[in-house]
């Protein structure tokens, strides 16, 4: 079945969510591409947006219209050449408006699974839960006749795992869009052992009709971006408890909070990118990985948060729930107390602890400057040699840190995870947003 047949007839599962709702559109978009060209028009698109709450589905179709008229806006020209026929279309905003109900009636929102048995290619974009997984497509497989491909968009479950348990015959593979996939570029792609060779070559097709940064990765439990996030985030933890024992775990909190961001030069500190994502998720992607590795990746401490109902996350409006840390207008002003119970502001003791760790070197520059530099090594290698001479607790902690995230990076390489050090550094660098990549001369 060639590239377009295949996309006539789509269902994405969990369509309605942060990933789902992305991984729609995307389809969405390259389906009316399609069925704008001439040798298509007489062919009928499908896409089936399957979700369990109606609610959610009316507010997905508002969350297309937006960012797809965003979307034509910025294509106005090869939009004017794909509706040339149609003399009724004058202005841009006709064709924008035109593009926009196109791209929208291809969508057809349900809630009920039954649409997506006819699918010649589902998506999966449901929460991390082998099981869920394998309840749903097995349910589409055994009420299907068209022997569909499936491209689940889990972050850490094996596929092979999925394949057997419901015996797909090599008929799935990982298509792990980042978050959120309107914006992000990067796609890891996870083929099974078993993965049919037709899939594969119609997921990097797809993968390239999108514009994405494509790296492989082997079908070993949380792949390179969880395998490396997952592994930073658990020393994070275990370094905040491990100064815990000296200068209290809010205190600690804030310091390797710190260090990830402003030392290290990340987007944000790893207790922030914990919060992000969730606490409730880390612990379960976690729970998914460890019984696949001789590593202990496990930690209490999420265990001790998730059971008093701290879970951070982001709220339906976008905005980050507390977790870690507590956000006023975005930012981290506060930290956890798990004793206490409660959150301890920053304000109480921030200078203080600014002071033990340090001032940063006049050579560093803040991440948002960093990431654009057409000059990176020059400015990390100068960087990084003068906050080695500096000799504080934030440059011994920030090289601590550095040197343990690069060994994560190198194991996934030994591990057999990644095929290369440049593929793990892609990941971090383009699906977490480093301004440079763990494996790197600054930590050797």
């Amino acid at each position: 079945m060639e590239y377009t047949n295949r996309l006539q007839n789509v269902a994405v599962l969990g369509a309605a969510g942060k990933m789902g709702s992305g991984i729609l559109l995307l389809t969405a978009v390259e389906m009316a591409n399609l069925r704008l060209k001439p040798e298509n028009k007489d062919k009928a698109f499908s896409l089936y947006a399957v979700d369990v709450s109606d609610q959610a589905l009316e507010g997905l179709i508002a969350y297309v219209r937006k960012q797809v008229t965003k979307i034509a806006e910025k294509s106005i020209v090869s939009l004017r050449k794909a509706y040339e026929d149609h003399k009724n279309l004058v202005e841009n905003g006709e064709i924008i408006d035109q593009y926009v109900d196109d791209v929208v009636a291809i969508i057809r929102p349900t809630t009920r699974m039954e649409s997506a048995y006819d699918a010649t290619l589902v998506f999966e974009a449901v929460n991390e839960n082998p099981d869920l997984k394998v309840k749903l497509l097995s349910q589409i497989e055994e009420n299907s006749s068209n022997d569909p491909w499936y491209f689940t968009n889990t972050s850490s479950v094996p596929i092979h795992s999925l394949d057997e348990r419901i015996r797909l015959g090599g008929r799935i593979i990982g298509f792990h869009f980042y978050n959120p996939p309107a914006v992000q570029k990067l796609v890891e792609l996870i083929p099974a052992k078993n993965t049919l060779k037709e899939v594969q070559e119609f997921a990097m097709q797809y993968a390239k009709a999108l514009k994405k940064i494509v790296v492989p990765s082997n079908d070993i439990a949380g792949f390179i971006g969880n395998g490396h996030f997952m592994r930073d985030a658990l020393f994070g933890i275990q370094e905040a408890e491990r100064l815990a024992e000296r200068k209290g775990f809010v205190r600690s909190v804030y310091a390797i909070n710190k260090v990830t961001q402003d030392f290290l030069v990340r987007p944000m500190g790893i207790f922030q990118l914990i919060d992000y994502v969730g606490i409730d998720v880390v612990r379960y992607i976690l729970q998914v990985m460890n019984p696949h590795f001789d590593e202990n990746l496990h930690s209490p401490l999420l265990d001790r948060l998730y059971e008093m109902g701290v879970t951070g996350g982001q709220n339906s409006d976008g905005s980050q729930k507390n977790g870690f840390l507590k956000y006023e207008k975005g930012k981290p002003v506060a930290a956890f107390d798990p004793d206490k119970q409660d959150y301890v502001s920053f304000d109480s003791f921030k200078e203080e602890e600014d002071r033990i760790l340090g001032e940063l070197p006049a050579s560093w520059s803040p991440w948002k400057k960093a990431v654009r530099s057409t000059a990176k090594d020059q400015l990390f290698s100068g960087y990084f040699s003068d906050l080695k001479k500096a000799n504080t607790t934030g440059s011994e902690l920030a090289f601590r840190y550095g040197r343990k995230s690069r060994n994560i990076a190198l194991q996934l390489v030994e591990q057999g995870v990644a095929h290369n050090k440049e593929d793990v550094n892609t990941v971090l660098m383009t699906g977490f947003f480093h301004a440079y990549g763990p494996v790197n001369k600054y930590f050797e």
